[in-house]
């Protein structure tokens, strides 16, 4: 899954890019509100976390543009600890969640799986996919015979993104845009790569092939 976090504080923002990349998320940061609100209109974000005192633009204005526009994308935003009114605020502007300064990682991460599955419509818990079941707090997969399956971040990350859209029709665009963040080499060849690597250890029937248009994920009954 990809994320995009919108943080004038270099630090945090490198800090919590690591944390997030550790447990499987794809993210790219801005630093100011102009460059915020642009990546956040032009790239296929499955979350986003704003931070509301931004430079260049505020991180209300923001929100509030890119909802006046159309843009659903889910929105956790970051304040004050007891900065209560830009807490109203920003659920007025159509924020989905908020985090008070400072926090921890832990919780963050928590508060961004609840809110991806939400927007999803799916279960909170566990990811199944078929006999499979994915967790998404240890970034592992287990299969029924209760095995650990060993899986690289980008695998997991697929796989993850299949789970959430099973039975959908998903391009190579798609699953590309959404695996890797904004400076990695999206060479969508590459996604063939991985959906055989996934097909090797998961059975070759889990991820079938539609020509001309994508893979989709085909859970048995």
């Amino acid at each position: 899954m990809r994320l995009l976090i919108v943080e004038d504080d270099v630090t945090l923002g490198r800090e919590l890019k690591k944390d997030l990349t550790k447990v499987g998320f794809a993210v790219d940061i801005a630093d100011n509100g102009v460059d915020g609100e642009f990546m956040g209109s032009e790239e296929p974000y499955d979350a986003i976390v704003l931070d509301l005192g931004l430079p260049q633009r505020s991180g209300l204005d923001v929100l509030s543009h890119w909802r006046q526009a159309g843009n659903n994308t889910p929105v956790i935003i970051l304040t004050a600890r007891d900065a209560w009114h830009e807490r109203v605020d920003g659920f007025k502007c159509g924020a989905d969640d908020y985090l008070g300064k400072p926090f921890h990682a832990e919780e963050l991460i928590a508060r961004l799986n609840a809110l991806m599955r939400r927007a999803k419509q799916r279960p909170a818990g566990r990811l199944r996919v078929g006999v499979f079941i994915l967790d998404e707090e240890r970034q592992s997969v287990t299969g029924a015979d209760g095995q650990s399956l060993e899986l690289t971040g980008t695998e997991f990350r697929l796989l993850r993104y299949f789970a959430l859209h099973p039975g959908r029709i998903l391009s190579k665009t798609q699953l590309t845009e959404h695996v890797y963040d904004y400076d990695s080499d999206k060479d969508s060849n590459v996604i063939e790569v991985y959906i055989k690597r996934l097909r090797q250890k998961l059975g070759k029937e889990l991820i079938q092939t539609r020509r001309g248009q994508g893979y989709v994920l085909v859970p048995p009954q």
